[in-house]
């Protein structure tokens, strides 16, 4: 991990630069899941410099009553889908029963309508067993890093490497307890955002997401079209 000053051309550089620090490592069946839809571009990276199969890993966060930014908990998508709730977040609000099973199956349908709209009917990949490389383009509050840490933990995960370019050094600590591994890039203690830290940060749009999803799938992977 460096602290230094350091920014990005862009999110392929990023994954460029994350699969320099990853190839080498000793990965038993390794799979590369993307947050999206900026996490995809840097995990397209890692995932064709490894030689690994590429997926999306879906969080939305299931929000208070009235509030719905302030997070109660989340839940993450997957062949094993999971909720993952915020204890301390629960007890202070303290929601009704109903309340928080109406909004987790509201949650589960926008991750489901997520999936389908990136990848049409691919099923999700069996994560129970494997190396699980987890991957976005930066980390800022860190609650849907967190929350999907702890979702693939309980879908059986051998071994779970959480990689990610760029994050303020205190969040990248507290993450780490989530994770059997934590490779962050540049995690500067005095850090304002993401997008400073890249040359590019346009958004990525869901036809690149699309498109770098199929480009990766193990059948095609050998012979990515130019970037």
């Amino acid at each position: 991990m460096h602290t230094d000053t350091q920014y990005f051309i862009d999110r392929h550089d990023a994954g460029r630069m994350l699969a320099e620090a990853l190839v080498g490592k000793a990965l038993d069946n390794p799979i590369v899941l993307a947050l999206p839809r900026g996490g995809v571009p840097v995990a397209f990276e890692v995932a064709r410099a490894l030689g690994a199969e590429m997926d999306l890993l879906i969080v939305r966060k299931i929000g208070a009553p009235n509030a719905p930014e302030y997070g109660i908990g989340a839940v993450v998508g997957g062949a094993h889908p999971q909720v993952v709730l915020n204890q301390d977040a629960m007890d202070s609000v303290r929601p009704s029963p109903d309340y928080v099973w109406a909004e987790t199956d509201r949650q589960f349908a926008e991750v489901e309508r997520r999936r389908e709209a990136y990848l049409g009917q691919r099923p999700p990949a069996e994560l129970a067993g494997r190396t699980v490389i987890v991957i976005d383009d930066g980390v800022a509050t860190g609650g849907s890093a967190k929350a999907a840490l702890l979702g693939i933990r309980q879908s059986g995960a051998a071994r779970i490497i959480f990689a990610v370019p760029v994050g303020p050094s205190d969040k990248i600590d507290e993450l780490a307890q989530y994770a059997d591994e934590v490779l962050c890039l540049y995690a500067p203690k005095h850090f304002q955002a993401v997008g400073l830290h890249y040359a590019d940060f346009s958004q990525t749009t869901d036809e690149q997401v699309k498109h770098l999803l199929e480009t990766a799938r193990p059948t095609s992977a050998k012979t990515p079209p130019p970037l």
